[in-house]
């Protein structure tokens, strides 16, 4: 029903002055007016500046005379000209729903009826005007309200109503207030005036048991924490002090020498472990500690609260972050949000009374608690976006509540920008800036031990930076990040869509910094920039894109089910998301290999903890930084370099991490399979070693054959999972085809790889530099003819000759393992025995690809049927597409990237059913 709407009561109707203010007194007004009362008058308190309180712009709406009373009395006794204006209003019964002035007797008692009050709490307890505080402080376990017949101000009348609720452990002034105070405490002023009006209204003389008169806690002395306190008695404090006027101590902020007053909200008694953070000095306590999830500050029992706002100097800001330097970000408002801001503009303007300008602070010009509460709910409607009362808090002024907003609305929550330690070099051309630190809930920050490990240019062999290396203890504050954001953070609030929104900004960032992508890539892992560009940077971008647009087309199914008769049942399934997921990424294609499995655990909704390659992890936070300046909010995505026994073994053992995928050699992905089994058996996707066979009949296409037979093995340099780890060339043209690769692979431009004519550069890294040269030894040992290459060049850097074995048996070292570098291992086989080189093809535990060239479809057909490996190339070799399925059989691993496919991995299918 709408609020000036008028009905028709069974009680008499009573004429009704209103003396009082705030939101709360409105609605009393309107509840009043719904049970057929006549508000015959409404006495409020006058403006402030050009703010007029909410009962007198209602009232005046409304049509009922308003008298806006700077005072009351004079001296103790009532000003003759106001009592004059109360008395001409012939009230019937006056109704105070909450009033900050002093009313004199004269006025309480001129009515035929008197004067009935509200109060929050549940007297005799808590007499006075900031009970609803001393409710929390004093750990009532009961919170309620009182309709008394209103006194001498001392809140000791007669009670004629009262009702009660329990206090939750984390309620506040404002969750007690919005819950249960307010809602309940209008009808039950209106509910008290029917009795009034029926007569029925019990007058019942207060007790003196147990009754309190509490002080208004308006001064500085009584806002200060004592830390003598238990945990649980300073969270009873900090919640009783939230949200007017907060609990005060003194703190030391980091890098900081003074004590500085700060101000205490959002407490929440600690339950777990005691987390590894940064200690802040608080003056008489003991140091506090600043941790991912806020501030802990203990007890003197021992035990813990914590709080996650802290408000210095004015602004508040979030605990968890007292520690870090941030700025404010600057972004460019499109013309339709310009709009939206002057709405806004014009919102603050009509709660506030005032001018507004960016710089205009919400409290210091007056809003209260329940002006907040309006102004978020006005603002949603414009935004069409999610607001909270701690989005007021967080940002005061109306710049940075505006900047808020807008990126709340785009799909972020991101209020900060992150300002990193930058290394910058020139190369390529170009001048590069990218960070060197652990990427941590939206922040760059160094390793906890302060540990560092250089990364090396394979071309020069020089550092290029000292990059952070992640303890276990930094992996645990990652996935604690990655856990809260899959939990409370804005990621699971967003729709589908709008994460597909993100996911696409965030490709069309990487494609505005490609060159400066490929470049990292290319000085960090040696790939050839022009390769780097078109694969290792170009199908990144796609996979991001792709997986982008498959957000909001992740469906569940209905199911057909037996019915409970004579009831009837529905069943359908659900695809949720996982949770926290770990990548371990392989240093071969550093950012493709973190797209490809990165795009679809986003897109799915979960949230990530990855690990690079140690040896080239410098793209990886490039993206970081990318993923900032797309709105991705903090916790979604978290990079921790280091080293695999360290940083990816923890990944591997957290309890949090409720998924793990990874790609790297087969024996380590037992280890990390052992290590999800252990920990808490979570699921596993392995992307492992492969020795995938090429079979070449003789009835194929020679000329394209050796093209890309060559590129199946040398394609990035031989560091390719998928590269042809041995060729199978049919009798009749195995001399020709040797002697063409061969001939082939001499014109195979070595060099720079940032040069735009080199096509082959150099090794990753010098220990897989030497493990190639020993593979190639062992291959020579056991009787392979070397037909070219096979050595390091005679220059600086990681360069290895392409190579060339031929006469490899079955038997031999180099026939059965990987050597995951630029080494073609060619054997023969017999003239029309497709029998038994698919025999020989399928004799080994490694089931990746696999290839086969001929002109005749039905023996390629016959091929990828009985061939075992999860990638079949026929005529062609090397193409991959983001759509197209990607993954391995046998000890090659399981699971999928890329595709559809791939979603499942980073999905769980819940069934539900219902009877009706």
């Amino acid at each position: 029903m709408p609020p000036h709407q008028t009905t028709v009561s069974s009680v008499p109707s009573l004429r009704i002055a209103i003396i009082g203010q705030s939101a709360f007194a409105v609605d009393v007004m309107h509840k009043l007016k719904q049970h057929g009362h006549a508000i015959v008058g409404v006495f409020t308190i006058t403006d402030k500046g050009k703010r007029e309180d909410p009962l007198a712009k209602a009232a005046a709406e409304c049509d009922i005379p308003v008298f806006k009373i700077k005072a009351w009395r004079k001296a103790g006794k009532p000003l003759p000209e106001v009592l004059d204006q109360y008395k001409s209003v012939s009230a019937d019964l006056n109704v105070l729903p909450y009033c900050s002035q002093f009313i004199p007797m004269d006025v309480i008692n001129y009515p035929r009826l008197k004067s009935i009050c509200y109060h929050p709490s549940i007297l005799p307890r808590h007499r006075g005007a900031s009970s609803i505080n001393w409710t929390l402080i004093c750990g009532d376990k009961k919170a309620g309200l009182t309709i008394f017949w209103a006194d001498d101000g001392l809140d000791t009348g007669p009670i004629l109503l009262q009702e009660e609720c329990d206090v939750e452990e984390n309620d506040t002034v404002d969750t007690l207030y919005k819950r249960f105070l307010y809602p309940v405490g209008v009808s039950a002023v209106a509910r008290s005036v029917d009795m009034v009006a029926d007569g029925s209204a019990p007058r019942i003389i207060q007790s003196e048991k147990g009754a309190t008169y509490d002080p208004m806690l308006n001064k500085p002395e009584l806002q200060k924490i004592d830390w003598t306190k238990t945990a649980s008695d300073l969270h009873n404090f900090i919640r009783g002090m939230d949200s007017v006027p907060g609990a005060s101590c003194l703190m030391k902020l980091p890098g900081s020498d003074d004590f500085q007053e700060a101000l205490l909200f959002g407490s929440s008694l600690w339950k777990a472990a005691i987390p590894i953070g940064k200690y802040i000095e608080i003056e008489g306590a003991k140091s506090g500690i600043i941790h991912e999830e806020g501030l802990l500050l203990a007890g003197s029992d021992g035990e813990y609260v914590n709080v996650k706002r802290v408000k210095i100097n004015g602004r508040m800001k979030n605990a968890a972050t007292l520690d870090q330097i941030t700025k404010q970000v600057e972004i460019e408002f499109t013309a339709e949000e310009k709009i939206q801001i002057e709405c806004v503009r014009t919102i603050w303007e009509a709660i506030l009374n005032i001018d507004i300008e960016d710089d205009t602070d919400f409290f210091a010009s007056g809003g209260g608690s329940m002006d907040v509460v309006r102004l978020v709910e006005e603002v949603k409607e414009v935004f069409k976006t999610e607001l909270e009362n701690e989005d007021v808090f967080m940002a005061p002024t109306f710049s940075e509540f505006c900047l808020n907003v807008v990126q709340k609305s785009r799909g972020g929550n991101q209020q900060l920008e992150v300002v990193y330690k930058a290394v910058e070099i020139e190369a390529n051309n170009m001048k590069l800036r990218f960070p060197c630190q652990l990427f941590i809930n939206g922040e760059f920050v160094d390793a906890e031990n302060g540990k560092t490990s250089p990364t090396v240019n394979p071309a020069t062999e020089e550092t290029i930076c000292d990059v952070a290396w992640a303890s276990k203890n930094d992996v645990d504050k990652a996935v604690m990040a990655a856990k809260n954001a899959f939990e409370n953070g804005e990621w699971s609030k967003i729709s589908a869509r709008e994460r597909g929104l993100m996911l696409y900004r965030l490709a069309d960032l990487m494609q505005q910094h490609k060159e400066e992508l490929a470049t990292l890539e290319s000085i960090d892992s040696g790939a050839v920039y022009t390769l780097a560009l078109k694969t290792h940077v170009g199908m990144s971008i796609e996979t991001w894109r792709y997986f982008a647009g498959w957000t909001d087309k992740i469906e569940g199914s209905t199911i057909p089910v037996s019915h409970a008769r004579p009831n009837r049942n529905l069943s359908f399934t659900r695809k949720e998301p996982i949770g926290v997921c770990g990548l371990v990424t392989p240093w071969n294609y550093p950012l493709m290999m973190l797209s490809w499995k990165m795009a679809a655990c986003l897109a799915a909704g979960n949230t990530v903890v990855i690990k690079p390659a140690q040896v080239c992890p410098l793209t990886a936070l490039k993206f970081a930084e990318l993923s900032v300046k797309a709105g991705i909010p903090p916790g979604v995505i978290n990079v921790v370099t280091g080293s695999g026994s360290v940083a990816g073994q923890a990944i591997a053992d957290h309890p949090q991490v409720r998924k793990l995928g990874f790609t790297g050699s087969t024996e380590i992905g037992q280890v990390i399979m052992r290590s999800c089994a252990d920990s808490n058996l979570k699921k596993v996707s392995l992307e492992l070693g492969g020795k995938s066979p090429l079979v070449i009949f003789s009835d194929c296409d020679l000329d394209k054959a050796v093209r890309l037979g060559m590129q199946s093995v040398f394609f990035n340099k031989g560091e390719n999972c998928i590269a042809a780890g041995r060729l199978f060339v049919e009798d009749s043209i195995y001399d020709e085809f040797v002697r063409r690769v061969v001939q082939e692979t001499r014109k195979i431009q070595i060099g720079d790889p940032l040069s735009r004519s080199t096509s082959h550069g150099p090794q990753n890294h010098l220990a897989h530099l030497k493990k190639l040269i020993e593979y190639v030894e062992i291959g020579l040992k056991e009787g392979a003819k070397l037909e070219y290459g096979g050595k390091r060049l005679n220059r600086k850097g990681y360069f290895f000759e392409p190579t060339i074995l031929s006469n490899v048996e079955d038997d031999m070292f180099v026939a059965k393992e990987e050597s995951f570098g630029p080494i073609m291992v060619i054997s023969r086989f017999n003239n029309g025995d497709i029998d038994g080189v698919l025999k020989r093809a399928n004799a080994t535990e490694y089931g990746l690809a696999s290839g086969v060239f001929t002109k005749d479809i039905s023996k390629a057909l016959r091929f990828a049927e009985r061939i075992e490996a999860g990638t079949v190339f026929v005529n062609t070799y090397n193409k991959t597409d983001v759509a197209a399925t990607f993954g391995g059989f046998k000890q090659s691993g399981f699971g999928k990237d890329l595709g559809k496919e791939a979603l499942n991995e980073y999905l769980k299918t819940k069934c539900v059913t219902i009877e009706y």
